[in-house]
């Protein structure tokens, strides 16, 4: 429960960190639609050299970068799994039955569990960057136009942003329920999967209470200040753009540009 870092920040005063959300929203966005773009060596290598270069500068230490692979692990086995014994290819290493092991298999599993990975690391770079409320604003912000067709902008960045808060607490409160319960004698390292199924009944049923108990205290504290959907609200620090957001909107057009460079002579 520990190792869920997403909704945690890490303040260390780098250059990432001062960014205004929106930029660091779009350049999320950029770089995991690239992940998924590349085919060849050279563009794992060039997403791989951005992606530590981000890293490097934001200044958060690698081992809590790395911390949200381990709730993702499971998800990535059974991914690499499949896509090593279910990929037919030219250059079969083993078959039986409906099930293949070719070099293909092999590369598409080792590609896609790097996706996978750069996925989360991408995702985390930007959360422990940047609080709960600097990205809901910025997210208000930068989909603000949609409001013209209609789309409540304003509500869905709400939701996020209660969604970001509760996710840590829940985590912390899910850790203490676990730990009372094996005070009591509960078995939570039973590798038997049914048994650790229902070892996790005792777990749930109070999580989804203290969770619904957390959603009314927050509902009524809402209304008690007059909080109305829709309703325009000021803001103690509303978002302007600096030169370092335009200088990192440049470097943003140059990776873009980048990958659709090598999108396009990157085969191998």
């Amino acid at each position: 429960m520990k190792d869920v870092t997403i909704g945690q920040y890490y303040p260390s005063g780098s250059l990432l960190h001062s960014l205004d959300a929106r930029v660091k929203l779009f350049g999320t966005m950029i770089f995991l639609i690239s992940v998924f773009s590349f085919r060849g060596i050279a563009g794992f290598l060039f997403v791989t050299a951005f992606l530590a270069s981000v890293m490097k500068l934001s200044k958060v230490p690698f081992s809590l970068l790395t911390k949200g692979l381990s709730p993702v692990a499971p998800l990535l086995l059974v991914t690499a799994v499949f896509q090593i014994f279910l990929t037919v290819g030219s250059h079969m290493i083993w078959e039986w039955n409906f099930l293949h092991i070719s070099l293909e298999g092999i590369a598409s599993a080792v590609k896609m569990l790097l996706r996978l990975t750069y996925l989360v690391l991408g995702s985390s770079v930007m959360t422990l960057t940047t609080t709960p409320k600097e990205l809901t604003d910025g997210i208000e912000k930068a989909f603000q136009p949609l409001e013209k067709l209609n789309v409540p902008v304003g509500d869905i960045a709400m939701m996020m942003a209660v969604a970001l808060r509760f996710i840590p607490i829940l985590s912390e409160e899910a850790d203490k329920i676990m730990r009372s319960q094996m005070a009591r004698g509960a078995d939570f390292e039973n590798r038997n999967l049914i048994k650790k199924a229902k070892a996790m009944m005792p777990l749930l049923v109070p999580l989804f209470v203290s969770a619904l108990r957390r959603a009314n205290e927050l509902s009524i504290a809402m209304e008690s200040r007059c909080y109305q959907s829709g309703a325009a609200r000021t803001k103690m620090k509303p978002l302007k753009y600096e030169k370092r957001d335009y200088i990192g909107y440049l470097a943003l057009l140059a990776y873009l540009a980048a990958v659709i460079f090598l999108r396009r002579v990157d085969f191998l």
